[in-house]
Parts: structure tokens; sequence; C-alpha cells
């Protein structure tokens, strides 16, 4: 999503919604807008004139700006002297102050239209151009911006990216970053080949070196394809039933990177980023001795017997676990990858318990993720803990099947068939968003560290808008708020204020002070603002900053449906019309009753 308009831009946009509708259409468009206001003695309604509706028809919302073009032969057509005085007659025809602003490439003259111009008004100074047999156009300047809905057909059943209420709010991120230029290791059961998936598949490996675990007939080798990982009957232990096979790395690979907007199946959250499929799950499951290797190889790491890895991955994808904490073994290799700069995103696990209790969920230096349902609510399934770090829609079909996370699989039982789609749920759902979002990450901004980025995920979480019991991590992932806080400035200064500060139950709003200095020329376009506030029902609150020459910049609007507690975030600001020096406050205000709090810090980082 691009940076918010500067002060100036926001005044007198043109309708954006108009903007974007003419754009995923491949056309022009037009919308009705309010009539000019000159009235009939007869009727006492407006006189419409057919060249005041025609220019209503092309404006939905105040404009700053005209574009016009001159026919040839017209004196305005290359003279700025003569556009200028132009526009300053056709200004005070219309009782407006017009004036030329430069001449475009085109030859068309760009005329600014003043401060504060309603649609009616635009729509009168559009009139007074096209009533000219000398003016060939005249048009609104039209404000654009990134369109990232894909076309996939199936896009809609994906809740998980888009919904506001449970969603990850991953459109939004889009027009930032795709994940181009990342690579994703998924350590699973392989890959199937789906048409969904293929352009972004690059050379993993196949680590199982069992061929009792293997069922492809062999140890490890280069191919990662899954042959299936169905079993009978008690044959992966007494009393456990048969299973069809999962085709479960499959699931876990459209999820993260799907191809997009190729006008079939489903939307890959980092669509721009390439999976690398390392097998080391099959019948009944895979050793850590195997996943060892694959964390080590994937991270690039040397693996005796196995060539060494063109497909180096930035992030690791471990949607698998058992029951034990994790061994040193495993921390070995977790703790070696993240040295070499590899993310490791894990599963918290599916018993319902506390997750300190399984691998490799309780590891150090990994991302431990729990699933939410589509009520933001923890899934009923889902373990949970201190341990867990985020939380992210790994689907809950209790209620309802569509309530599942839709993605790539295959529709043989055993072995590979047709291709196809479907819904699953689990923790490993949700590990793959996780995954898509560090993917996001690292594309728009590729300093970032391990480190870095479980902090920049945790900060700008939001709360579950259902319940947790037991421990959800730092809240649901929200992918726009955290991709737009690191592809801003990642360096600079912070300023923060400490003092803690009280705020009134539905009462008058409150203000902390930032003095900012030694910086020179404008604040940045991705100003930084952390907020920390305790806040039960945070929904009554409206939260403003306020730039030091007294311009505000809306930072949470009050919601009657959020509520949740606490805001512990940071917002992204366009502050790039701003002088950067100077007092900066933060304006706080409660603005409904029954529920009380303080704000406990904030800071700047510009």
């Amino acid at each position: 999503m691009r940076p918010a308009p500067s002060r100036e831009v926001r005044r007198k946009l043109i309708s954006v919604a108009a903007v974007s509708a003419a754009l995923l259409a491949g056309m022009t468009t037009t919308v009705a807008a309010a009539q000019p206001s000159t009235a009939t003695a007869a009727t006492g309604k407006a006189a419409v004139t057919p060249a005041a509706q025609a220019a209503a028809q092309a404006v939905a919302a105040p404009a700053e700006r005209l574009i016009v073009g001159y026919k040839s032969g017209a004196a305005e057509a290359t003279s700025n002297s003569a556009a200028s005085a132009d526009a300053e007659t056709k200004g005070k025809k219309a009782g407006e102050n017009l004036d030329f602003t430069r001449r475009l490439g085109t030859g068309a003259a760009l005329v600014g239209l003043g401060d504060r111009l309603g649609t009616k008004d635009v729509a009168d100074v559009i009139a007074q151009y096209r009533a000219d047999p000398q003016v060939a156009y005249a048009v609104p300047d039209r404000l654009n911006t990134p369109q990232a809905d894909p076309n996939d057909t199936e896009y809609t059943k994906q809740w998980d990216l888009y919904e506001a209420k449970a969603g990850m709010n991953v459109p939004g991120a889009w027009s930032t970053s795709t994940g181009s230029g990342v690579t994703v290791a998924v350590i699973d059961t392989g890959y199937v080949a789906h048409s969904d998936v293929a352009a972004n598949i690059v050379a993993g490996y196949d680590f199982i070196s069992d061929t009792a675990v293997s069922v492809d007939g062999d140890g490890r080798d280069s191919n990662p394809a899954d042959p299936g990982d169905h079993y009978a009957a008690n044959e992966c232990g007494s009393g456990i039933p048969a299973s069809d096979s999962s085709w479960h790395g499959t699931h876990v690979a459209g999820t993260i990177a799907a191809v997009t907007n190729n006008n079939k199946g489903i939307a890959g959250i980092a669509y721009g980023a390439k999976i690398s499929p390392l097998r080391v799950l099959g019948k009944c499951g895979g050793y850590d001795s195997d996943i060892i290797d694959a964390i080590t190889w994937a991270s690039g790491g040397t693996v005796s017997g196995v060539p060494a890895n063109a497909n180096v991955a930035k992030v690791i994808n471990m949607s698998l676990g058992g029951s034990g904490a994790c061994t040193s073994a495993t921390q070995s290799a977790i703790t070696a990858a993240v040295n070499r700069g590899t993310t490791v995103v894990v599963a918290a696990g599916n018993d319902n318990d506390n997750a300190a209790g399984y691998s490799p969920a309780s590891c150090n230096n990994v991302i431990t993720v729990a699933a939410t349902g589509r009520s933001g609510s923890r899934a009923s399934y889902s373990n949970y803990g201190s341990i867990v770090d985020i939380s992210a829609p790994g689907g809950d079909m209790s209620t309802a099947t569509a309530n599942g996370i839709y993605s790539t699989l295959n529709s043989g039982t055993t072995t590979p068939s047709s291709e196809s789609y479907a819904y699953y749920q689990g923790t490993s759902m949700a590990t793959p968003h996780i995954v898509g979002l560090v993917a996001l990450m690292k594309s728009a901004n590729p300093s970032l560290t391990p480190a870095q980025i479980e902090t920049a995920i945790k900060n700008n979480a939001r709360a579950l808008p259902g319940t947790c019991s037991g421990g959800c991590g730092a809240g649901l992932a929200d992918a726009t708020k955290t991709v737009q806080a690191v592809s801003g400035a990642t360096t600079g200064t912070t300023f923060s204020n400490t003092t803690a500060l009280s705020i009134p139950d539905n009462g008058s709003a409150v203000e902390s002070s930032i003095a900012v200095g030694g910086r020179t020329g404008n604040a940045p376009s991705a100003l930084q603002v952390g907020v920390d506030i305790t806040h039960t029902y945070r929904g009554d609150l409206v939260i403003d900053l306020v730039a030091p020459d007294g311009s505000t910049y809306r930072l949470k609007s009050s919601s009657s449906s959020d509520s949740a507690d606490n805001v512990n975030t940071t917002y992204t600001v366009d502050a790039s019309s701003e002088t950067a020096n100077g007092t900066w406050k933060l304006r706080v205000q409660d603005v409904a009753a029954s529920d009380t709090g303080k704000l406990n810090s904030w800071k700047l980082t510009l």
C-alpha cells in the first residue's frame, strides 16, 4: 500500500474508488456528481447545462488540478502566458482562483484549482473549459494508487488473507512487497506438481534416508517429489487408524507462494518468492536427523553427501512437530541456521496443550505460531503458552468447512492424481502465513536479521479480535502494518517519552510531548510512531499525532466493535511535508464511558 498522501494532497483528492474501478476494468470510468446550483425561476431546481452535466460526470470528489488539452492552432496550446491568462479568465467566470502550473509532455496544461474546491466547484470549472471551442478536453488530475487485489478465481475463499475481522491484512502489503528475491524452504512432505505453484518452485532435496519412510523406493536424492504419505490402520502404531495421503507440503507451499494474478486458483501471500521443497516427512512422519540436515542445508550449511545448496533460504517453514521439548541436537541446527541469517518459523502444535512440551515449537530462536479461526479466537486444537510468539489464521472447520484454509492440493488418495484445492486446518496452516509475511519483509528490506523480523512482527500485531486462553503470543499478525514498518527508514534516531499519562474515562484529550532536535530537513515519508497504551476496550480511544506546526495525523479512530485491550503497535505516517525538528505530540482521548487506562510511553523514529 502506498504511503498516505501529504497534507496538501489529502485536501482535495479525486475519487480513488472511481480510479480503482477503472484500473481493475482496464477502461475509463465516470461517476455521477453533484449538479451545478444555478436555479431556474420556473422550477426552483438546478438548471444543468450540457457542458456542466458532462463536467459533473467526470468528477466524483473534490480535485486539486485539471489537465487541459487545447486544440492545435489555439494560442494556449503553445504559449504558457496565454494558458495562464485563460486560466485566470475562466476562474473569474466560475468564481474561483485558477492558475497555470506547468506544461505536460503531451502539450496539455496543468491548471491548479486553488484551495478547498468542492465537487460542485470543480464541475463548474470543467464546464467553463469544455464550453470553449478551443479546448479539446479538460479532465481532473486523478490520483492513481496501486491495485493489488488479485484476479485468482478462488481468492474469495481466502478469508484468511483479507477479511477485516480475523484475516491477516495481506492485500495492503502487496503494493510494497510481493516477496521477490526471497527463497523459502518448506521442510515437509515434499511437493506434488501443481500448475498454480509450479512457476515458483526451485530445486530442493529429498532428505529421507529410511526407505520404509520414503515410500519412493530409495534414500536421499535431489528429487523432492511427494509420492504420497498414506498408511494403513495400525501401520504407524497400534490403534492409529488408516490415513490417505495428505499432500501437506503442497498445501503449505500454496499458502506461501501460489502464483497470483494468473486467473486461476488462489493467491499466495508472498507470490513473488520461490519455494524450495525439502522432503523430510513420509509414511508415518519423519526423523529428527533428516530434519536437522534439512535445516542445515536450507540455510546454506554443509551436509555430507549432499551437493551445495544453490537456493539458500532466507526463511524456513516447519509445519511439523512431535511431543517432547526441543533437543540439543535440533536446537544446534536451528541456532546455526539463524546465525547464518535464516529465519525459522515453526508450528505450535495441534494438541490443545502447552507448546512448551513440543518440538520444534519449544526451541529457542524460532518464531512459534499458534492458530486462530475465522472468528479471531484461538482455534480449539491449537497449542498455546508463553513460548508462542504470534498467532495467524489456521482455520477452524468445526463450524463450517469454508472456515478452513484453502490452498493447493492433489486429488489422489494414495498416489498422485489430478491437481486440486482443499480446505485444511491446523497450526501447520498458520505457520506458512507467517513465513509468507517474513518473505514479504525480507524482500522489502533485505538487511533485516531474524531477530529484527521477529520483533517487527510482534510489535505490529493487533490484539486478537476473539479470545485466547493460555497465551497466543503478541496477537494476530498484520501483514500490511509490518511490511510498512520495515520498508520505511530502518535507521535513524529514536526519540521517546516514557512518562506515564492517565487517560480520563470519557473525558478530554491528553497530550504527551517529544522534542526532536538535531535533524535536518523534513520528517520521513514513513515516520514510525510507536505507541504503548494500557486500556480496556481500546475501541474507546482516538489517537492523533500532532506535528510541530499543529497539523494532525489520525493514527486510530474509535470503534464500537473493537473490544480488545491495549494498544501496543507502531504506526507509519507520511510526515514528509513536516519539518523534523520541533515538538511533536501524541494526543489521546477516551470517547466512551466505563473503561480506563494510561499512555505508558510512545516514540518517534526518524
